[in-house]
């Protein structure tokens, strides 16, 4: 049996022809919907980058207990079991976040992995020297810049050598069995770099500044003109990704692999790039339908099931199917469920799912109506559970270790004990009178799909809170997350 993963970063559903788009050009998006099923109701679990590739590898939600981070020694990992039972698993990537403190545990845990440099700010080419950056950019690009000295061609992008690199694999394994193959690139991830030829797919005329990566904030009016062209380019990397789909699809063709291969090809989370006014995925921003309903796509060769499936389902139940599709037990601490039933009869397994970013408002959603549950206002306490004290690009700095505590152990945690840290980062960074800008709302999905207008419905509400305490209870959230998000002990007694 063999198995292949096809991860993006940031694909926004809407840009797909399979979900409804009619300007974006995706060819093999379609064609690869038309070979298997596409889901509807595929939801995130938790956001952003890390969060969400450890929720793939666990099969459980990573927002309620700690924020960006590496696998943890106590974590199931899909791939390290595939590897333990002699089911060979490969990565290719050019994800650069793998290779930083917050992600260095991830890719070892497969059998062999190849990365690919220059996305973003990798810290890839050195130059020492000055360095010409756009007036209206900041030192954060310095390095974007360097890189893209070196990325002349679409043969010298990252994306290209991810794919080309998964080729190599099927070239090369196609007849073995039991491995897994994950080709993950980090593209369409901002910055919004592509070659000429797919720019000119969607404007041959932009005279404006270099505008390819929008910051995590609201849309400023001095970014207003430029809205379209970002989404131009955004369309543009849509397209370059699309092309790279078209080549795993024509192996899996050559090779004849549908008749025993499992292809599942999903994303982290979408992004926003104007709607509501607010470009990216995090920050203040609501996590709206444009960022946790994700565009996801399974074939699954023992059923061969082709069609829609409108059954709620989450990232974490990604590994769980992995692994059921192999043969292998799902161990007890992975609370996604297997998509097997779900795929060829569209039996449900859920009905309701929550999702969130630490620290933020938590999503919950039956797929008919989406509610947006802000914390407290001083969104307070919060904390770090971790044996991994790293951040996103560093370790956790002395300051935030000298009042660690130990935590008590959680249901998942094999009897370790974790550190407990408040959350620096946001403590850092909260606004200046300590009082978020979250908003609760409540969507209703069927009549208001682009969420325009919040409704008011007390009935909802209650019924999504207490989903919420249900869901946090199954996860063995820490305690103050209930204080957190305004449960408290009296309304927990009435809650359930």
């Amino acid at each position: 049996m063999k198995a292949i993963m096809v991860t993006y970063d940031s694909l926004n559903r809407r840009f797909l022809s399979p979900y409804g788009c009619d300007w974006v050009k995706t060819p093999n998006f379609q064609r690869l919907a038309e070979r298997c099923t596409t889901f509807d109701r595929s939801y995130v679990g938790s956001l952003p980058c890390m969060p969400a590739r450890r929720e793939l590898h666990t099969g459980r939600l990573n927002f309620l207990h700690r924020s960006w981070g590496p696998m943890e020694p106590f974590d199931d990992s899909m791939p390290e079991i595939l590897k333990k039972n002699n089911i060979y698993s490969h990565l290719t990537s050019d994800h650069g976040h793998y290779w930083e403190d917050g992600g260095c545990t991830y890719h070892t845990r497969y059998s062999s992995w190849e990365c690919h440099r220059g996305q973003e700010g990798d810290p890839w080419k050195a130059v020492a020297g000055e360095v010409e950056i756009p007036e209206h950019l900041g030192q954060l690009w310095r390095q974007d810049v360097v890189n893209r000295m070196y990325i002349q061609s679409e043969a010298d992008q990252p994306q290209t050598k991810t794919f080309e690199s998964g080729l190599a694999f099927l070239d090369t394994n196609h007849d073995a069995d039991n491995w897994f193959l994950h080709v993950e690139t980090f593209d369409p991830h901002e910055p919004f770099y592509v070659m000429p030829e797919y720019q000119k797919l969607y404007e041959s005329n932009y005279e404006g500044p270099l505008f390819d990566w929008p910051d995590y904030h609201t849309v400023k009016e001095e970014e207003r003109p430029y809205v379209d062209h970002v989404r131009n380019m955004y369309a543009a990397l849509v397209t370059m990704c699309d092309k790279n789909l078209g080549k795993i699809l024509d192996k899996m063709d050559e090779y004849n692999l549908w008749e025993d291969t499992l292809l599942i090809v999903n994303t982290d989370h979408g992004f926003l790039l104007g709607e509501h006014d607010w470009w990216a995925k995090n920050s203040q921003v609501i996590l709206y339908d444009d960022i946790s309903r994700t565009p996801l796509f399974i074939y699954d060769p023992r059923c061969k099931k082709q069609g829609r499936c409108d059954c709620l389902v989450q990232t974490i139940d990604l590994a769980p199917t992995v692994l059921e599709y192999f043969n292998l037990p799902v161990p007890e601490d992975m609370l996604g469920i297997p998509l097997r039933e779900t795929i060829a009869y569209d039996t449900p397994i859920r009905e309701t799912a929550i999702f969130g970013a630490h620290g933020m408002q938590i999503g919950c959603t039956d797929g008919d109506y989406t509610y947006m549950l802000a914390p407290k206002e001083h969104n307070a306490p919060l904390y770090n559970y971790t044996l991994m004290p790293t951040h996103m690009r560093c370790m956790y700095p002395v300051e935030e270790l000298q009042n660690i505590e130990l935590s008590r152990t959680f249901s998942f945690t094999k009897g370790c004990r974790l550190i407990k840290t408040e959350d620096y980062n946001y403590y850092q960074n909260k606004p200046s009178d300590g009082i978020h800008n979250y908003s609760t709302m409540l969507f209703n999905m069927k009549q208001d799909p682009l969420q325009l207008t919040a409704v008011q419905d007390a009935e909802k509400e209650s019924y999504f809170s207490k989903e919420i305490v249900r869901h946090l209870k199954a996860n063995d959230a820490p305690e103050e997350q209930y204080e957190r998000m305004g449960f408290f002990l009296d309304k927990l007694t009435i809650l359930g």
